[in-house]
């Protein structure tokens, strides 16, 4: 009898395909709406600096808000608190396309947003379940997490483009009203698959993840790795933009996306050799020396394609190092508090993306496009560094003295 690939004997497991699927449609949302906002306030608006303030309020609320709600489905159970957070989302979507297209004050656009804010990490969830399903064998965990976040990689690669379709194709508002249809249809086939469920405990662990050994260095490692992230996206929309070329951009980033996604699914095929902190510094290393391709085709051609073979090539790094980040706050995550932990490695990573896209909009404002790729690989360079163990054992003193 032929050997199953691990991937087939991940998805054998009683429940597993029924609840991924329905976890992939809530997914694919998450890449559709920030852009889908954007389109339709500053096409009825006529301000991109409205749009981008709007969508950046919103950004500031998750990060507020995402790790609260996660702390409430660790206590209660992903079916009891998912589903109500995911309905006060989709109704502030619903709540912004009326705003805008009734002319509404700007503040009203401001508070709709904030109000999708209350949308449960999806992705986070459904590694729980993983976490569950496969307790005690780590091989397979190894490849859950690698299929997620190929999966990941997969919603954000699709997401901006059927997001632009739907808007362009049909009306404005089209992006967020499907965007808003898909994450409550997807949420309620995820959460009625309820015997894929982790069990809720009957005594949650007082200690927070945040103040778990090991994971402040390693949400400071998702801080920088979610500034790579940020100012490559900004500088590459900029470095488009200055050839003329700027609808180009969305494909040249999502060629970028389709190399992590490949990657991870390969990666998710390896056995992890050593452990996860031991490995994370070697995959840190890899992503800061293969981001200097796209700094060096910028510089040295000028061509947009080279570019794009570069960040092909660099995004390989993206989601091996991703996969050891999130296997290392698994395992540092206190038990019973694992949505919580995610969650707050996710919040790093859009904290990071914030500044990152503000740095790397000053970088190529004030000096050049091609200048502005320095930005990614300075925070590769940070996010080594803090891996390192000799600097995570020091933040880890210096946090837990203050």
């Amino acid at each position: 009898m032929p050997q199953l690939s691990p991937y087939r004997r991940l998805f054998r497991l009683p429940g597993a395909r029924a609840f991924t699927a329905g976890n992939l449609i809530a997914r694919l949302p998450m890449g559709m709406f920030s852009i889908s906002a954007v389109v339709m306030i500053a096409g009825s608006r006529g301000s991109y600096a409205l749009a981008g303030a709007v969508t950046a309020t919103g950004l500031a609320a998750t990060a507020l808000v995402a790790p609260w709600i996660a702390r409430l489905v660790d206590r209660h159970g992903q079916a009891r608190v998912a589903l109500p957070a995911t309905v006060i989302a989709v109704l502030g979507s619903l709540s912004l396309l009326l705003c805008v297209r009734q002319d509404a004050p700007d503040w009203t656009l401001f508070a709709s947003y904030t109000a999708t804010s209350t949308t449960p990490n999806t992705g986070g969830m459904s590694r729980a379940r993983w976490a569950h399903l496969l307790a005690g064998d780590p091989k397979a965990l190894h490849t859950a997490n690698s299929f997620e976040q190929a999966a990941d990689e997969l919603c954000f690669m699709l997401g901006p483009v059927l997001a632009a379709f739907l808007c362009g194709t049909f009306f404005p508002e089209a992006g967020t009203l499907v965007g808003a249809v898909l994450l409550l249809t997807g949420m309620v086939l995820f959460t009625t698959r309820r015997a894929t469920e982790p069990p809720v405990r009957a005594h949650i662990p007082g200690k927070a993840p945040l103040r778990a050994a090991g994971m402040p260095p390693l949400l400071a490692v998702c801080l920088a790795m979610g500034a790579v992230f940020g100012a490559t996206e900004v500088v590459t929309l900029a470095f488009a933009d200055a050839q003329g070329r700027q609808s180009a951009a969305g494909v040249v980033l999502a060629l970028q996306a389709a190399g992590s996604c490949g990657a991870g699914l390969l990666y998710g095929t390896l056995k992890p050799a050593g452990p996860a902190a031991a490995r994370l510094p070697w995959c840190v290393a890899a992503m800061a020396t293969l981001l200097a391709l796209p700094l060096l085709a910028a510089t040295l051609t000028g061509s947009l394609l080279a570019l794009a073979v570069a960040l092909l090539v660099a995004g390989m790094a993206t989601a091996p190092t991703m996969v050891t980040t999130m296997t290392l706050v698994q395992e540092r995550t206190p038990e019973g508090r694992l949505n919580e932990g995610m969650t707050l490695a996710v919040t790093g990573l859009l904290g990071g993306i914030a500044c990152g896209s503000a740095i790397g909009g000053w970088t190529v404002e004030h000096l050049s496009p091609e200048a502005g790729y320095v930005v990614p690989v300075t925070a590769a360079s940070v996010a080594l560094m803090l891996s390192l163990p000799r600097a995570s054992n020091r933040f880890t003193i210096v946090t837990t003295h203050h």
